[in-house]
């Protein structure tokens, strides 16, 4: 019987590095150093062709704890609401006004990275809240 345990999450996008490094911030992972030469990514990006930026890019949890995340460029825009989301726990173990107040406070910080507020769900007798939102690409997560 398989055991796996670790795993590796795919984003389809049109930009790689851009849509790591908003993740990156959403997250608190790392993304591998720039090519020689270059001081950031977004310095190697601007001086290459789109054509010839990275087909594929990735970004890794620092502990060593959460998947890798893998972004790889295809050629066809997003065009229906993602199957698989993430959720980004933010309230884990917090309930009522003091979680949604920390999920408020974490999707002002998302949407000052570009990401978008979609709607927020508010607590009832069995859910706690959430928050519905969008990347900068347009790919569905949730805070929770």
């Amino acid at each position: 019987m398989p055991s796996i345990k670790k795993f590796q999450v795919t984003f389809d996008c049109a930009e790689t590095v851009r849509l790591a490094l908003f993740w990156c911030e959403v997250l608190g992972y790392v993304v591998p150093p720039a090519p020689e030469g270059y001081a950031t990514w977004d310095d190697y990006a601007r001086s290459v062709p789109a054509k010839e930026q990275p087909q594929y890019f990735a970004c890794t949890d620092p502990t060593g704890e959460g998947p890798r995340l893998l972004f790889q460029r295809v050629p066809e825009g997003k065009a229906v609401k993602n199957r698989v989301h993430l959720d980004v726990r933010a309230g884990t173990g917090l309930v009522g006004d003091e979680r949604l107040a920390v999920l408020e406070a974490e999707c002002a910080r998302l949407t000052a990275l570009g990401a978008v507020h979609l709607k927020t769900l508010y607590a009832d007798e069995e859910n706690e809240s959430c928050i519905n939102m969008q990347d900068i690409e347009g790919n569905e997560f949730c805070l929770d």
